[in-house]
């Protein structure tokens, strides 16, 4: 089965080999046909401790790390070739 994969922006790096990332997603809504934006946040694994407030990131589904941590940040190299990229 394949790992679920999804883009960010970092919004806390205060714990150690871990960031917290905020991934939005729109859709429309069934009723009112409007697109709605709904956000929700994953605590992903850094091992290097890399990544700061503000930059975007790909992060991927992994085994549970601990009782919050189960996504893993990709690296530039990896998924398909998918490159990390720093927000400006």
């Amino acid at each position: 089965m394949p790992r679920r994969v999804m883009r960010g922006v970092v919004v806390s790096d205060k714990m150690d080999k871990t960031i917290v990332v905020l991934v939005e997603r729109r859709f429309m809504d069934p009723k009112y046909k409007k697109i709605i934006r709904r956000s929700k946040k994953f605590h992903a694994h850094d091992e290097a401790n890399h990544f700061k407030i503000g930059d975007i990131v790909q992060i991927r589904e992994c085994r549970p790390l601990s009782k919050l941590k189960c996504w893993e940040v990709l690296t530039e190299g990896a998924a398909d070739g998918a490159k990390v990229q720093k927000a400006s």
